[in-house]
């Protein structure tokens, strides 16, 4: 398995890298993330996932452990496959993607393209476990704010206010405050709507 590349950056795009190393050139894919990470020097270190099928040997390159890890976890979910997975991490940063999983925030993992209401429950189901035991997160307060934040807008809801511009004034609060009650995340939100 190749856990790493280390060499000069000959070819960058949003989607693809070629890193020569020693005279071999190595195509790998990355993320919107890990392109936004890539230095502006010529000698870069990605680290890689070596994605085997019987029809490719395709290379997947990332600027942290953390994101690599990220992807593995996600490619192990029935229905996410590398491409989505690749997308994801794109769309979302590797800490969004984890906190989402670990707040069973699905809303947010199903906003990603190409992932539905099904996968991303199961992503969730699937991987919550996992991610709250390798990063040592603790689930209740995680847990506690998304209920929060589901009671809040379902008052939103009831008030008249779209679901869409909701969500969003409260995830605003809960992004300052994430142990907001209930009646707080109402009241700031009523403020941003």
């Amino acid at each position: 398995m190749i856990t790493h590349i280390q060499g000069r950056l000959i070819e960058k795009t949003p989607t693809d890298v070629v890193i020569d190393c020693n005279g071999v050139g190595y195509f790998l894919n990355i993320s919107l993330h890990t392109f936004s990470q890539l230095p502006s020097e010529e000698n870069v270190k990605l680290f890689t996932h070596l994605l085997v099928r019987e029809d490719a040997h395709t290379l997947y390159g990332f600027s942290t452990v953390i994101e690599r890890e990220i992807f593995r976890l996600l490619i192990s979910v029935s229905g996410i496959g590398a491409s989505i997975a690749r997308t994801m991490l794109s769309s979302l940063s590797p800490e969004q993607v984890r906190e989402a999983i670990a707040s069973e925030d699905v809303a947010t993992i199903q906003s990603v393209k190409g992932i539905g209401a099904k996968t991303a429950q199961r992503a969730v189901l699937d991987l919550k476990d996992k991610i709250l035991k390798v990063y040592g997160m603790t689930a209740i307060s995680a847990v506690s704010s998304n209920t929060n934040k589901n009671e809040a807008l379902s008052a939103l809801e009831t008030l008249g206010f779209a679901r869409k511009q909701a969500e969003k004034a409260c995830d605003k609060v809960i992004k300052e405050d994430p142990h907001a009650t209930v009646e707080t995340i109402i009241k700031l939100a009523l403020k941003n709507l």
